[in-house]
């Protein structure tokens, strides 16, 4: 996508049918509906134990889902913060919840980035060090100026460290936001027009 160097974009040479861990293409607007997929889908029974009869969750049902699910492993379960971040970045009819095609979406993107965090806490203290942060967004594909770069660590650092609910909030607010810059940059050269209003709600949603 784009020329190599054009902030925020993953490199040229990316293989469409291999995204990057935590970057994925995105999959069009889903549904809510709760059609039954195989029995053998764990994730199924995940959701439907939490999703009302909507068979849709929100941010509050997402946290439990996802402890439940175990995907922290042994670092902190997700913040209610963090939760409604997620549901933001693939929320594309703007309701607020998720259902559960968006939710398996969601699962297998947590999946990917936990496995580039797990990759970079090398001590094993649930925490990534600046500079492993820095390397650790430059892996997933963006290309980031390196002031870019310092104000997103600065952000997301907690007394020098990254504890790994901040850095999945990090990735979650990254896809976003490059996924609405990409929709409107017809001409895919790394630059868009904004209006005010336009530029307010894909910033204040995310």
């Amino acid at each position: 996508y784009g020329a190599p160097g054009m902030p925020g974009m993953p490199p040229q040479g990316m293989h469409m049918g291999m995204p990057m861990p935590g970057h994925y293409h995105p999959m069009g607007a889903f549904p809510g509906n709760m059609a039954a997929p195989p029995i053998s889908d764990p994730m199924w029974g995940y959701f439907t134990a939490i999703a009302g009869q909507d068979g849709e969750i929100d941010a509050e049902e997402l946290q439990t889902c996802l402890t439940q699910t175990g995907i922290s492993g042994t670092y902190t379960p997700f913040s209610l913060e963090t939760c409604r971040i997620m549901i933001a970045m693939l929320d594309r009819d703007m309701t607020g919840k998720m259902g559960f095609n968006e939710f398996k979406e969601l699962f297998a993107a947590l999946n990917g980035w936990k496995q580039n965090f797990i990759m970079f806490d090398q001590d094993k203290s649930g925490t990534v060090e600046p500079h492993e942060m820095f390397k650790a967004i430059t892996s997933l594909g963006y290309t980031l100026s390196p002031h870019a770069l310092n104000c997103i660590i600065t952000r997301y650092s907690k007394n020098g460290r990254i504890f790994f609910d901040d850095y999945v909030a990090c990735c979650v607010k990254l896809r976003a936001l490059t996924e609405n810059f990409r929709r409107r940059d017809a001409l895919q050269q790394g630059t868009v027009t904004f209006q005010y209003d336009d530029f307010i709600m894909c910033t204040m949603t995310i």
